[in-house]
């Protein structure tokens, strides 16, 4: 069976929640202290042995891809200056055997198209997406938990957890059965459901491994809720050919599409970082 070797970023969301800030910049630039969303998911896939990145990016992008390049004027100027450190940092954000490749999703019509999109890069193989919205902070990375899920089972993962009941209208909600502790086989999957309709509370958060039959009915499903194509419609079309699994992943989400999540992120992250953390808790302690 083929590894997951590939993964795929939907990065072409105008970030509207984060507005003024995401007028001209990319919502997932947006640093946690003092790197941004996109990196800490990319830094996930590599911790779980991917090593080709697509990202499916759209107009007022730009700052991803550069992001990721090599900046020949940043890292002569850190040179002149003697700042070592930082140079180092610059030019090994990323291992270098990984691959960068950056694909335009032409309209906004939703998660499942932008997936769809990547199928050029990702081919007849397994793949994973990370959202990265979603900023996942476990003591063993939530891919690479995955990861190891996907290669014993050899099935699709989705990652899940429990959310609020009046929350199921901003979720994909699963209906499953257990097979141990954290892993679920799943019955069906529902698109922002009403909480009265919701088939449980185990929610969908923005991590998927995915077998490549995926795109077969990403191409077929027509616009689900939204009026947007949606990754949750073709997972449930997906269900009545294969196993599909839900993996209650360990580790703690940060909903950093949400201003609350994404403040909660910076404190939690700023309190531990090894250049400032101390001081950090020592302001916070003095505002409280």
């Amino acid at each position: 069976m083929k590894k997951v070797k590939k993964a795929v970023f939907p990065v072409a969301g105008m970030g509207t929640r984060f507005l003024p800030a995401t007028k001209a910049s990319p919502k997932e630039m947006m640093p946690i202290v003092d790197k941004p969303l996109i990196q800490y998911a990319v830094e996930e896939a590599v911790a779980a042995g991917i090593t080709d990145m697509i990202f499916v990016t759209g107009r007022s992008k730009r700052a991803i891809e550069d992001h990721f390049d090599k900046a020949y004027e940043l890292e002569g100027e850190l040179a002149q200056r003697g700042k070592i450190e930082l140079l180092e940092f610059v030019r090994n954000m990323i291992p270098k055997n990984i691959n960068c490749i950056y694909i335009r999703q032409p309209e906004a019509l939703g998660l499942g198209h932008a997936v769809l999109c990547a199928y050029p890069a990702v081919g007849d193989e397994p793949f994973a997406v990370l959202l990265a919205d979603d900023l996942l902070d476990g003591e063993r990375p939530v891919m690479r938990q995955m990861v190891d899920v996907y290669d014993y089972y050899h099935s699709s993962v989705i990652g899940v957890q429990q959310v609020a009941r009046e929350e199921t209208t901003s979720y994909g909600i699963v209906d499953s059965k257990p097979i141990s502790e954290h892993l679920e086989t799943i019955q069906r999957i529902v698109e922002k459901p009403k909480p009265e309709d919701a088939p449980s509370t185990l929610g969908v958060v923005g991590r998927y491994i995915l077998t490549p039959r995926i795109f077969h009915h990403l191409a077929k499903i027509g616009k689900g809720t939204g009026g947007e194509i949606q990754l949750t419609d073709g997972i449930a079309a997906l269900l009545t050919e294969e196993q599909v699994l839900a993996y209650r992943y360990q580790g703690t989400r940060y909903d950093c599409g949400s201003k609350l999540g994404y403040l909660e992120a910076t404190v939690a992250f700023g309190l531990r970082h090894p250049q400032v953390g101390k001081e950090f808790a020592a302001m916070l302690k003095s505002k409280s």
